[in-house]
Parts: structure tokens; C-alpha cells; sequence
């Protein structure tokens, strides 16, 4: 099941699941992004066709941000003419949730919510107590100094 769709002048083939970068979006409030031209639509393989009105193509934001910087440099010669311009354009990435035409649905599988990372407090709590019981058995030996550099004068030989 995958569907061709176009956004910010390009064309894409998307399939539920897939994350894509497109150009910049205005997103709503839920983050859910509807992408109003489907150019085709396929059922299953072999199968390709127009979509009718009722088809719709359903994805969830996932990311703003910008590409890598694209340097662009003028030059003429013999002119003393030289520009440089850089330039990074804005995406959106958008994981597609759900292709629907024809009375049928296709959805992505839900992905597993990330459990919330250990807030710095709690881990320097846990690292001062590991400290306490291991603070008469263990104690910190001085760096090694090091040598100091001696300079190497080669001497020149004689023509």
C-alpha cells in the first residue's frame, strides 16, 4: 500500500510509517498534517490508480527544522568580483499515520511511547551516594607531571 502525494513542489511515495522531509509546513494545534494533492493511490502491488475524492493522506508532525548550510559562490575573473552566500532551508519531517481511499484504510503501527529521561537531580543524588560508601576505600592519586620539552637545535653542516 503506498500513495503519491505532493508538497512543496515535489513528489513523494509514502507508505504508512514512512518519515519524510518535506518543505516547511504550517502545522495545527495536534501536530496532524493532511496533504490535500494525492497524485496516486495503490492498493496492493500491481495495482496503481487515480484516486477519487474520498482519498486522503493523514501524517503526524515529528520535526522542525533546518537542512544543512548550501554555499552558493559568484566569481568573474579578471572583474575583482567574487559572493559568497550561504543558505539552509526549513523542513518539516512528517511520519505518515494513514492512507485511506476507496472505503479502506491503511494505518501505521503506533510506535512505543519513549520513557522520560532521569532528571539531573535524582542522578546526582544517586552519584553522591555511591561517593559516600566508596569514599575511604578509594582515593585519587596525583597526575603524572610532565617532562618538559627539551629543544632540538640541529646543527647546521659546513660547506
Amino acid at each position: 500500500m503506498y500513495a503519491v502525494i505532493r508538497a512543496g513542489g515535489k513528489q513523494y511515495r509514502v507508505a504508512p510509517g514512512d518519515v519524510i522531509r518535506v518543505e516547511k509546513l504550517a502545522t495545527g494545534t495536534d501536530g496532524q498534517v493532511e496533504f490535500p494533492e494525492i497524485l496516486a493511490v495503490s492498493g496492493g502491488e500491481g495495482q496503481i490508480g487515480k484516486p477519487q475524492s474520498g482519498a486522503r493522506v493523514v501524517g503526524q508532525l515529528v520535526e522542525e527544522g533546518r537542512g544543512a548550510k548550501i554555499l552558493v559562490f559568484h566569481y568573474k575573473r579578471k572583474k575583482q568580483y567574487k559572493k559568497l552566500r550561504g543558505h539552509r532551508q526549513s523542513f518539516t519531517a512528517v511520519r505518515i499515520t494513514e492512507i485511506a481511499f476507496d472505503g479502506q484504510s491503511f494505518k501505521a503501527p503506533e510506535l512505543a511511547k519513549k520513557e522520560p529521561k532521569v532528571k539531573k537531580a535524582a542522578a546526582t543524588e544517586e552519584h553522591e551516594a555511591e561517593a559516600e560508601t566508596t569514599k575511604g576505600s578509594a582515593k585519587k592519586k596525583p597526575a603524572p607531571k610532565k617532562a618538559a620539552k627539551k629543544s632540538a637545535s640541529k646543527k647546521r653542516k659546513k660547506k
